[in-house]
């Protein structure tokens, strides 16, 4: 089976799109030849079967340029394929969807984001099906087409560092993790605003916080401002610590050495960054409504909600890392099979 894939970004190192290369790699496994086009192209280490070719965003090439290198690249290889998937990028299926109606092929379109505006509108009509995350994850009026089949995380890479579940109390510190872009609907400053309790009410100074994620929009790099002006303002500048983007190659050691991931985003779809968590065996806290189905009640705490979410970190201070949530993820959310579940809609 030969297969296109029409993404935004192929590089490894990229701290938002850098677990598509994985991705890949697994399609590549199941694949005679996968033949990739991408917006922008980085740095990847692929196998030999697989083709990458990008619309030239790295090297400046405008809009109308990139658009007629995709209709020629969708010419050169419609006919070799036995269909096409979209990742995360509705307007590829507008754009795409005359040549591959002409070469009469299947076009699926996977989608995990809450936002719902003319381009998904439109591709839902042009497209054989979306794929999504959870029910939350699409949220297009027309169900018809939505099918759920969960995320993909590498539980090969994202695994736990030792044998054994260590108590975390056990630590020196207690090491809480933030990861994902730092932007309003990531509700960093109710974390913030918890730490603050912790240290200054509650006098609890074992504590450590790491905020891993980068400001890309200019909304984001204010509200990054305003998170960073908020710590010094309440003095928390030795428990709190902005690391800035990581590559997702390099992020299961943050997860592994961490006691505890706090996720505050309220996109109401899955976030795999709590997945990824949990497959390193990392306790989590989050507030994001598409986990009720998920985890137990003491994994979550209520939206932007500084004290609740403190009284449930102490709570997690004298907690037994739990083996269970990373059979969650292995059981439900393998990416080796999420491949099979998308190769075997084609």
């Amino acid at each position: 089976m030969n297969l296109l894939i029409i993404t935004q970004k192929v590089d490894v190192n990229d701290d938002n799109l850098g677990f598509f290369c994985q991705w890949l790699e697994k399609f590549a496994k199941k694949l005679d030849k996968l033949y990739v086009i991408c917006l922008l192209e980085g740095e990847y280490h692929l196998s030999e079967n697989t083709k990458v070719y990008s619309l030239g965003k790295e090297k400046g090439f405008s809009k109308l340029r990139q658009f007629f290198r995709l209709q020629k690249f969708l010419l050169k290889y419609l006919p070799e394929v036995d269909g096409v998937f979209i990742h995360m990028c509705p307007i590829y299926a507008v754009l795409s969807f005359p040549l591959v109606k002409i070469f009469k092929k299947k076009m699926i379109l996977w989608f995990t984001h809450k936002s719902v505006n003319w381009k998904l509108k439109l591709a839902e009509k042009l497209v054989d099906k979306i794929l999504t995350a959870s029910e939350e994850s699409c949220r297009v009026r027309n169900r018809r087409k939505i099918k759920i089949v969960g995320h993909g995380i590498d539980i090969e890479k994202f695994k736990v560092q030792n044998s054994k579940f260590k108590i975390a109390v056990q630590s020196s510190k207690f090491k809480i993790l933030s990861v994902g872009r730092v932007a309003p609907i990531k509700d960093l400053e109710t974390l913030i605003r918890a730490i603050d309790i912790l240290v200054s009410q509650k006098d609890i100074k074992d504590i450590e916080l790491k905020i891993v994620g980068s400001a890309i929009l200019d909304s984001d790099k204010q509200y990054f401002k305003k998170i960073r002006d908020l710590v010094k303002e309440k003095n928390l500048e030795n428990y709190v610590k902005f690391i800035g983007g990581v590559s997702n190659i390099k992020m299961p050691e943050y997860y592994q050495n961490a006691d505890l991931l706090v996720n505050l985003s309220r996109t109401g779809s899955v976030d795999k960054s709590v997945l990824e968590a949990m497959a390193c065996g990392c306790l989590v806290l989050t507030c994001n409504e598409a986990f009720k189905k998920i985890l137990n009640r003491q994994y979550l705490f209520k939206q932007k909600d500084s004290s609740d979410l403190a009284d449930k970190i102490i709570n997690f201070k004298r907690t037994e890392k739990n083996q269970k949530l990373r059979e969650i993820v292995v059981n439900y959310y393998n990416l080796d099979n999420l491949i099979i579940k998308i190769l075997n809609e084609f």
